[in-house]
């Protein structure tokens, strides 16, 4: 198995300590943390300011935001040093461009994709049009934004993107391997994204360390093979 191929794991709108606890021990690369005031996974930049004390080098937080300000997502970076940003919202290209510029972060573009294969969405033209971010995060398209617990049609996305990708939406410890199967190969390179499918049932925000566990479980044996 080449480096590329190791698929990184994120789990995101993590709200309590024992729950980034539960994430670092089970060995993911990334935490998440929303910042978007509408959604029920919250956190207040003080929140994730505290969420992200001695967390190991080697687990990199990201800060999801919706149609932010440039001052709002200035304010969370100074909170949470060396964070990756995540877009969901209406940002064009060159709005992500200058944020992640004027914050000195790389960048995450998510790219939500409608459900069904008839509903026409561009994806190598996405890409490309935010060819400046580190991947492109892909996401089921629900109302609202992000943590939908949806997933989409993953044998309708293009054969390859050039562009990493993170794949997203419904994820789960029973489908992912499914879903790295599927996706892996349309891609530079593969990362996915969990949080309502590692959830406790019906809370939103609150962690089941044994789903997390599991899910991590489940990805290290889709690289396996």
């Amino acid at each position: 198995m080449t480096h590329s191929e190791r698929t990184r794991i994120k789990i995101c709108g993590l709200t309590r300590p024992q729950d980034v606890a539960s994430a670092v021990q089970a060995g993911v690369d990334a935490i998440g943390f929303v910042m978007y005031a509408q959604s029920p996974r919250h956190v207040s930049i003080q929140t994730a300011a505290e969420l992200v004390k001695g967390l190991p080098a080697h687990v990199t937080p990201v800060l999801l935001f919706v149609n932010e300000t440039l001052e709002g997502v200035q304010r969370a970076c100074q909170a949470v040093p060396g964070a990756i940003l995540q877009f969901h919202g209406n940002e064009t290209p060159q709005d992500c461009q200058s944020i992640a510029l004027a914050c000195a972060r790389p960048y995450w573009r998510a790219a939500r994709i409608p459900p069904q294969a008839q509903e026409a969405f561009d994806l190598v033209k996405f890409a490309h049009d935010y060819s400046n971010a580190q991947a492109i995060l892909l996401d089921a398209h629900v109302q609202g934004y992000g943590g939908g617990g949806k997933t989409f049609n993953w044998s309708q996305l293009p054969l390859f993107v050039n562009a990493h990708l993170v794949l997203s939406g419904g994820l789960t410890p029973a489908n992912v391997i499914e879903g790295i199967a599927q996706v892996r190969p349309r891609a530079l390179s593969l990362a996915v994204d969990v949080s309502s499918g590692v959830e406790m049932d019906g809370q939103k925000g609150l962690k089941d360390p044994r789903k997390i566990q599991a899910f991590v479980q489940a990805v290290r044996s889709a690289d396996a093979h």
